[in-house]
């Protein structure tokens, strides 16, 4: 047992388990939004820098997204994806398909409104908005951006409004009711009055 902990990896670091933690990680997809160049203009000419947004996802409910910048484009795509795996949110999703209600979401200048779609509908929104939805595992959901065009407000602003997404399980934990008092429907304590 000593002699484990004594080990070295090939690094030369104690331990080795770090390794071990990354492939327990379920694997993530990851999706290259957007990539703008940035020029500096220095005495001897130009400089060029990268910046790029990327959004990684589980396709099971985890999303999140990042942005990095570099000189080269590979190393601004890898920071960026090495940010958004650290800012991975939850969404709880419906039937593993859809969302359990309409919501909106707000960044800045940018809104977004996202409603939930019967199976069949696909994913109907725009550009930085799909990429979101197909690395949360989103099937079905129709989303209309109605501010800014910015991609990295769009992203921000979708992202706002997944966070408030809320789960009947959850209501009814932070209610102390259950589920199922939840899910009735108005009309039908109505017609039992």
């Amino acid at each position: 047992m000593a002699e484990r902990e004594n080990r070295r990896d090939d690094r030369g670091q104690r331990g080795g388990d770090r390794r071990d933690r990354a492939e327990e990680t379920p694997e993530f997809a990851d999706r290259l939004v957007a990539i703008n160049r940035v020029s500096k203009t220095v005495k001897g000419g130009k400089r060029f820098g990268f910046a790029a947004l990327v959004v990684v996802g589980d396709q099971r409910g985890r999303v999140g997204f990042g942005k990095g910048k570099a000189k080269e484009v590979p190393e601004a795509i890898r920071k960026a994806t090495e940010q958004a795996k650290r800012s991975l949110i939850r969404v709880p999703l419906k039937d593993s398909r859809t969302l359990h209600h309409d919501m909106e979401g707000r960044h800045g200048a940018g809104k977004v409104v996202m409603r939930s779609a019967v199976a069949g509908t696909g994913i109907i929104a725009g550009g930085p908005m799909r990429a979101v939805f197909e690395m949360v595992g989103i099937q079905d959901i129709v989303a209309k951006s109605l501010g800014s065009q910015n991609p990295y407000n769009m992203i921000r602003a979708t992202i706002d409004g997944l966070k408030h997404e809320a789960s009947p399980r959850s209501v009814a934990q932070r209610r102390g009711k259950k589920v199922a008092e939840i899910l009735k429907k108005p009309e039908a304590e109505a017609v039992e009055a």
